[in-house]
């Protein structure tokens, strides 16, 4: 049986996503999470001093809205981005986490679509 995974066209009013608080092993992320099939929209505010409390291995497209952020690879590769910036990277390629001194808001976007093939 074959699902309809197309997504007519809305909009997204974020003022109206509730938001949900995970702890860190320092500081809180606050998320705000819209799904699609095979398909997950994010708006993410990291406290300051945020940093996330394990590796992650899954896939991402994150853009930077307001402020910085460090995202750091478990080999101990570091990059920060800036408001204006983004990631990209396809679900077991790494392993990273992010770190906010002083607080950040991004856009993260993943699904589906980045996974190996």
């Amino acid at each position: 049986m074959k699902t309809d995974k197309n997504i007519p066209f809305q909009t997204i009013d974020w003022t109206t996503v509730s938001k949900v608080e995970y702890k860190g092993e320092t500081g809180t992320a606050s998320w705000q999470t819209v799904q699609f099939p095979e398909l997950r929209i994010r708006i993410v505010e990291y406290s300051k001093g945020y940093l996330a409390d394990h590796w992650c291995q899954k896939g991402h497209i994150v853009h930077c809205l307001e402020g910085e952020f460090i995202s750091e690879l478990q080999n101990g590769d570091k990059s920060i981005l800036k408001k204006g910036m983004t990631y990209v990277v396809s679900d077991d390629l790494s392993s990273h986490r992010s770190y906010s001194k002083n607080g950040v808001k991004v856009m993260i976007i993943d699904g589906e679509f980045l996974k190996l093939k």
